[in-house]
């Protein structure tokens, strides 16, 4: 009787150790894939991810009867990846520097909201485009991704994304549609209007776009 005891009580420690064993080897492996799935992470992947959500979205039958959550889920899902910040700077020019902190604050907020309202519609258009990616190329910290959008009758159009790493993580600052640089024509505007009437002026126009798209 002594012996079965002490035979079924080794056998359960047995377990006990077998069990602590598979938990530590499944937290090992689930460890390991987090941190893979981090460190293998490309450019071209975390674009690809964050434009697949936004096509689930906008084609979403739930997400049609509801407009307002459609622009509110992409605005979230956008925001993931495009740094506006970083787009804000690079538009604004050398007129960043001279603001304070609270102003680039200002400034990124109604520049967003300018940037989210304007391609808002344009992305909720869309209609079964196919998008395939092309080439990516990686310099440094900065990586552009480069794509076209086939259309149902067989246009094409290209569209590259131009991204720089920030602590670990891909973050789009420009956005290139046909040879045309978002950043750079902002810049262009951006500047054309602080020569001829200065820095305020931009922010008043800024502020009056953003009031335009409040109006129903």
């Amino acid at each position: 009787m002594k012996i079965r005891l002490a035979i079924a009580i080794a056998s359960l420690d047995c377990c006990k150790e077998t069990v602590s064993m598979l938990k530590h080897i499944l937290s090992s492996v689930l460890f390991s894939l987090l941190f893979a799935s981090t460190v293998f992470a490309t450019p071209t992947s975390d674009v690809k991810r964050t434009v697949d959500e936004v096509i689930r979205i906008v084609s979403s039958k739930e997400m049609k009867k509801n407009p307002q959550i459609r622009r509110q889920q992409l605005k979230k899902t956008i925001s993931r990846i495009f740094d506006y910040t970083e787009m804000a700077q690079r538009s604004l020019g050398k007129q960043w520097k001279e603001l304070s902190p609270a102003e680039k604050k200002e400034f990124s907020e109604l520049f967003s909201n300018v940037l989210e309202n304007s391609y808002g519609d344009k992305i909720e258009s869309y209609n079964n485009e196919k998008i395939v990616y092309m080439k990516e190329n990686i310099e440094g910290n900065r990586a552009e991704v480069k794509s076209k959008v086939v259309t149902t009758k067989h246009d094409e159009y290209t569209i590259d994304y131009r991204l720089i790493n920030k602590n670990g993580k891909w973050v789009v600052y420009d956005v290139v549609i046909e040879g045309v640089s978002l950043v750079s024509n902002y810049r262009t505007q951006f500047s054309r209007t602080i020569s001829e009437n200065g820095y305020p002026e931009l922010l008043k126009r800024l502020k009056g776009k953003n009031e335009e798209f409040k109006s129903p």
